[in-house]
């Protein structure tokens, strides 16, 4: 209902297409907004399904779009590899064929958010709102947060207002207050967002808890919030990079950080939304709260076993930061 009528939304996770795919009137007649799925954007059968569907009414990529895109990429990928300025897990290979073979899936994003930034480009007439599934460097300057989703407009934004940044906070204060409960303010300590995880997620400790039992045992739930949520405070980790003075600057830490421990307290054990809080933990030089979060979240049950390997690995890594940053400094 948050989506103008004739709009174009991008879905990204699995919720974020099947609800709303089947919410809809229509989604064959885009009643009341057309769904796209930035995942398949690369493969030629969905295209073609895109073009059987929405083509007579908006632009939609052609088979030699995605030959050119790919091309282009390939060209982008060379220039860059000669540079050493490949992203990790950035990898092509070009066969004896000339076709292009994916080896690692930050090359596979990078081809999405050329097509998604096609059919935006194409598209002028029409309003676009995206819900993240991988982040694309080229929207940033684009987004503003819209409840659950981002609106995507047609010009960069100099910044995100307070006006927008208040709504934000709010709808989310709102949002989350059913969930896990009211308790989680902007002066929250990290120490207090990880005693919550190990008592209610851990332990299944409900005493005093005034949310919804319901949310926390249902680990589909947790993922499905968390992860826009931390998509949010991505954005404003982004807007805070971009600052060049200091009260934007200390503005877009503070809404960041208030957003990377709501998606933290609704799914402690998510390693997207871990990760991006660590990272921003560690930018800001915050590094004892940084291995507070990675070693709670290594405690939770359901990344226990194989399954743990990756949270357990970052644990290790920052201790033996920490221990070589104190060894640098005297400290004991």
């Amino acid at each position: 209902a948050s989506i103008p009528a004739g709009s174009i939304y991008f879905g990204g996770t699995d919720a974020g297409r099947f609800i709303i795919t089947a919410l809809q009137k229509s989604q064959v007649q885009a009643e009341p907004f057309f769904t796209l799925s930035q995942g398949p954007l690369p493969d030629a059968m969905y295209l073609k399904y895109l073009r059987g569907m929405y083509g007579a009414k908006i632009y939609t990529p052609t088979d030699e779009d995605s030959k050119r895109t790919l091309q282009d990429y390939s060209q982008d990928f060379a220039r860059r590899r000669s540079k050493n300025q490949l992203l990790p897990g950035e990898d092509i290979t070009v066969g004896a064929d000339g076709q292009i073979q994916f080896n690692g899936q930050m090359a596979v994003i990078q081809v999405k958010a050329l097509l998604a930034k096609l059919i935006f480009d194409k598209n002028p007439d029409r309003e676009f709102y995206i819900e993240e599934s991988f982040p694309f460097d080229w929207l940033y300057p684009y987004l503003e947060p819209h409840g659950l989703i981002f609106k995507l407009n047609h010009q960069p934004l100099p910044g995100l207002s307070d006006k927008i940044v208040e709504q934000d906070h709010d709808y989310w204060r709102s949002l989350v207050r059913p969930m896990i409960g009211d308790w989680l303010t902007d002066d929250t300590p990290v120490e207090q967002v990880a005693a919550f995880a190990k008592k209610t997620f851990g332990k299944q400790d409900f005493s005093g808890f005034t949310g919804d039992r319901r949310f926390i045992q249902n680990a589909y739930s947790h993922r499905m919030f968390s992860k826009p949520r931390s998509s949010l405070a991505g954005l404003y980790a982004w807007r805070m990079q971009q600052a060049t003075g200091a009260t934007e600057k200390d503005r877009m830490v503070r809404e960041a950080d208030f957003a990377f421990r709501q998606a933290w307290a609704l799914c402690p054990d998510s390693t997207e939304t871990v990760f991006r809080y660590v990272a921003f933990l560690m930018e800001q030089k915050r590094f004892a709260d940084a291995l507070l979060v990675a070693e709670t979240a290594a405690q939770m049950p359901s990344v226990q076993g194989q399954e743990g390997q990756s949270m357990r690995d970052v644990v290790v890594q920052l201790k033996q930061f920490l221990k070589a940053k104190q060894a640098s400094s005297g400290e004991k």
